[in-house]
């Protein structure tokens, strides 16, 4: 196995997550951006948004209402909640994809005794709660017409900021997990490790700034819409893990058949 043969498969495996997400979002996603850009052209949305640059808190949605008020190409809502969803997250079940595949490759035989569909799996498990669950917790997507276009920037900020010191966390809570599963065993190392990363992502909680621009926004549709994003990164983030994983398993059980029978052809 090689980190090259785990790339493809990690390109493969996000290319079918980044399918199934967008299946999700426009089912599950696009009816409350719909709703919620509704409520921005009555007037009833709380906040004025500024639509002209990407708001860290969008996550995998997109929300250019197609009117080029910056004298831009203009992009209908059609086509964003279609090609251009798809797109959005074909690009990102694929980078995903390969980033995931090569740290799953440079964790192989370096997570206890755990094969490695079984490492990989953890990988991709860790990374949706230190990448995505975490930093969505902390500061959750917000639909058209909430926040303000003056604090895009501070909220981007924060928010990769705190996805950062998520990461670094996970990472240091799991090397120091390892360290210490031969003095005190796997359950107490898991323990520790897990406990260690809630520690610092709590604190950090405290410290990153608190973004609350909801207004008068409905609070039914901005609870929808939440959910609807949270269950979008889910989606990406389990399909990827489980095709990958199984991928990866398939490599691995191929090289081990491959290996006995060059040993057994040895030994004749």
């Amino acid at each position: 196995m090689t980190a090259r043969s785990l790339l493809v498969r990690g390109l493969v495996a996000g290319l079918v997550a980044g399918v199934a997400t967008f299946l999700v979002a426009y089912a599950v996603g696009e009816p409350h951006v719909e709703a919620a850009i509704a409520l921005e052209g009555t007037g009833d949305g709380g906040t004025t948004h500024d639509h002209g640059a990407p708001s860290a808190d969008s996550h995998l949605h997109t929300h250019d209402h197609g009117a080029a008020a910056d004298g831009g190409t203009e992009v209908s809502r059609v086509d964003q909640r279609t090609w251009g969803l798809l797109t959005g997250t074909l690009a990102v079940g694929l980078a995903l994809g390969g980033i995931v595949a090569l740290v799953a490759a440079a964790t192989l035989g370096r997570i206890g005794e755990l094969r490695p569909s079984q490492s990989t799996a953890i990988v991709a498990l860790i990374g949706f709660v230190a990448y995505a669950l975490v930093p969505f917790l902390k500061y959750p997507a917000a639909p058209p017409a909430v926040g303000s276009g003056d604090t895009i920037g501070d909220r981007t900020a924060l928010y990769f900021g705190f996805v950062v010191v998520s990461v670094a966390a996970a990472a240091l809570a799991t090397y120091a997990a390892l360290r210490l599963r031969r003095r005190i065993g796997t359950y107490g190392s898991v323990v520790a490790g897990s406990v260690g990363y809630l520690a610092v992502v709590v604190v950090a909680g405290q410290l990153f700034g608190t973004v609350n621009e909801v207004g008068d926004f409905p609070a039914d549709t901005l609870w929808f819409f939440r959910r609807a994003s949270l269950l979008t990164l889910a989606t990406m983030w389990a399909v990827l893990g489980v095709v990958l994983t199984g991928l990866v398993g398939r490599l691995h059980a191929t090289d081990l058949a491959r290996t006995e029978r060059r040993a057994l052809a040895a030994s004749l």
